[in-house]
């Protein structure tokens, strides 16, 4: 099984009800993606890097499920449109 057939095996094991989770290869690094169900809303999609050493540890499946969580925080704060340290523009 290639890197990204094991990535991609895990992405599948989850199922969420506003994400959709894959996984791309790009210039030979392997990458989660994470993208919004509603692709209407026009929010870009998450892509975050998967460390070759990762996806060949014993614990890649419990290692992943760390990484998707904190992934999807990390995008859903990215969804912020205003916070109190925002910059007003008058």
């Amino acid at each position: 099984m290639t890197p990204l057939e094991k990535v991609l095996a895990e992405t599948r094991r989850y199922e969420h009800a506003l994400l959709d989770f894959s996984a791309r290869e790009r210039n030979g690094t392997i990458e989660l993606v994470i993208t919004l169900k509603d692709r209407g809303l026009g929010l870009h999609t998450y892509y975050a890097p998967i460390h070759p050493r990762d996806i060949e540890h014993p614990q890649f499946p419990w290692t992943f499920q760390r990484y998707l969580y904190d992934c999807m925080h990390d995008y859903l704060v990215e969804m912020f449109i205003r916070t109190p340290q925002s910059r007003e523009t008058a």
